[in-house]
């Protein structure tokens, strides 16, 4: 129990670690065709969900959002980082992501790798959806404009979500059994 205790602990903090990383280096955006970039630095929050649970994932997506707020208000690289100062647009869809990634993971564990694409797709969808809806809320977009970001980036997101999270997850299960290939290991 303690054992399990001190291994979430370190996966979350590593994890929080590794998308504050990707935010801080701007490794975590990369160059679109939309002129936009597409973000992974949810990708920490969907692993972390998968591997342990919803708990640790909703963590992770705190130290995202807590990390976008911060980051936005004294470090913003464009006119639209001041929306993210809002710590609804900031935080709260980002405490949704883990715990719906590990509850599509659950429900479709039985196929492994199918469930892990579907993790990383609805983890992302759940970034998307949640901060451009958000957006239009508050009203800083409007309605009608939103569709074109989940087309242009949002889909994009979500494929390189689905690649990665697959990659990493069944890296991660590779090293837990020490190397050994099993069929039914994931």
């Amino acid at each position: 129990m303690v054992q399990n205790r001190t291994r979430k602990i370190v996966i979350t903090g590593v994890l929080s670690a590794i998308s504050i990383f990707l935010g801080i280096t701007r490794l975590g955006f990369i160059p679109w065709i939309t002129g936009a970039s597409l973000t992974i630095m949810h990708i920490p929050v969907i692993i972390g969900a998968v591997i342990e649970g919803p708990i640790v994932g909703l963590i992770i997506g705190l130290v995202f959002g807590i990390f976008s707020l911060i980051q936005a208000a004294v470090a913003p690289t464009g006119p639209t980082d001041v929306w993210f100062t809002n710590p609804l647009l900031s935080i709260l869809p980002r405490l949704f992501i883990g715990p719906l990634s590990w509850l599509i993971y659950r429900g479709l564990k039985r196929w492994k790798i199918p469930a892990l694409i579907a993790a990383g797709i609805g983890g992302s969808l759940t970034n998307t959806v949640l901060v451009l809806g958000m957006i239009g809320v508050l009203g800083f977009l409007p309605w009608e404009a939103l569709p074109a970001i989940v087309i242009g980036n949002g889909l994009a997101e979500a494929a390189a979500s689905a690649i990665l999270v697959v990659a990493v997850v069944s890296i991660w299960h590779q090293v837990e059994q020490g190397g050994k290939k099993q069929g039914s290991s994931l």
